[in-house]
């Protein structure tokens, strides 16, 4: 709103999104952050600006203490937001969360487990959302996916719709357009063992297909009663760049991961996410199966860093007007672009 106070934020988290969220508040008006939080000792008490060459507060120092940087700021992070950029394991994020909370701070973060965790995870939700409503404030996981492309946009789109059938949503991406550590976590490079054995650790696959295809069912008013989530690598068939690495034939040069939600026997959802170094087409689809059927294709594609750090940065204009609790994107109003 013109002439009103910017809204204060703290940033929590300086990883690769984490200093591009303190670019963009740099460019941004109506926000001013006021504290930066990182547990790595190689940032703490260096200068935010210089780390993150951004246009923020010269004299903001990185902290590494979460309670010493709240209780440093004290009343000027009241109706504040804090900005959450520290994992996607909700399991490791709610200690952050639930202290934030109950320093009475609105929390926008990028946890993908966040964006809808009440079928995966039911306790965590019950404990975020119980201390927010105490709190009188507003939790929210988003992003570009999980947040908007895979579950979001679909269950908007399904207003056009008598009656939807089937889903299916498509993001096929091109990964060298992507940042490095985007590159390594679809498994980029790996031979088919060493892919194999992290899809078994778990610590290869995109978080979030199995927690988007739980809102869309929340969305449309479906029982789902089953899912699935199958991770697949994409080979390489000729030798391809990724960076300064050549990615041998036989090699994975990305992931291609299948999400698929049943009622009874009959699947209802489908989501395909597809990642790899060298994909000659980057695209978002949408289809369904309806009446009148729907059928959207973004040809591009939407760049995923950039588009999450938009989500969360516009996402904190509008946390502050909604129902106190763990809110999902399907909850709230849409956040929309604040630029000019």
């Amino acid at each position: 709103m013109s002439g009103s106070a910017p809204i204060p934020i703290m940033q929590v988290g300086l990883g690769p999104i984490g200093l591009e969220l303190a670019r963009f508040i740099g460019q941004r008006g109506g926000l001013k952050l006021v504290a930066a939080v990182d547990v790595d000792p190689a940032l703490s008490s260096r200068c935010l600006a210089e780390i993150a060459e951004a246009d923020v507060d010269p004299s903001l120092r990185i902290e590494a203490d979460l309670a010493a940087a709240l209780a440093r700021c004290g009343d000027g992070l009241r109706g504040g937001v804090a900005l959450v950029a520290t994992g996607s394991s909700l399991e490791a994020v709610t200690p952050t969360i639930l202290e934030l909370v109950g320093s009475g701070l609105h929390v926008v973060s990028s946890c993908e487990q966040l964006s809808y965790p009440w079928q995966t995870l039911p306790q965590l939700a019950c404990r975020i959302d119980g201390a927010a409503r105490d709190r009188g404030v507003a939790v929210l996981g988003t992003g570009v996916n999980p947040g908007f492309l895979m579950d979001l946009l679909p269950a908007a789109l399904s207003g056009v719709c008598r009656q939807v059938r089937h889903v299916h949503v498509e993001r096929c991406q091109d990964a060298a357009q992507r940042r490095l550590p985007f590159q390594k976590k679809v498994g980029a490079g790996l031979d088919r063992g060493a892919f194999e054995a992290r899809v078994k650790q778990g610590t290869l696959r995109h978080v979030g297909l199995t927690e988007s295809m739980h809102m869309i069912a929340a969305a449309l008013g479906w029982g789902v009663e089953r899912v699935e989530d199958v991770i697949e690598p994409v080979f390489a068939q000729s030798p391809i760049h990724a960076g300064d690495e050549l990615i041998p034939v036989g090699h994975a040069r990305g992931v291609l991961q299948t999400g698929r939600a049943f009622i009874a026997d009959r699947e209802v959802i489908r989501l395909t996410f597809r990642a790899a170094v060298g994909e000659p087409r980057s695209y978002e689809r949408i289809h369904f199966d309806a009446d009148p059927p729907v059928d959207l294709l973004i040809d591009g594609g939407i760049h995923g860093d950039a588009a999450t750090i938009a989500m969360l940065i516009n996402a904190t204009a509008t946390i502050g007007r909604a129902a106190p609790g763990l809110r999902t994107m399907i909850d709230i109003a849409p956040p929309p672009s604040r630029g000019a």
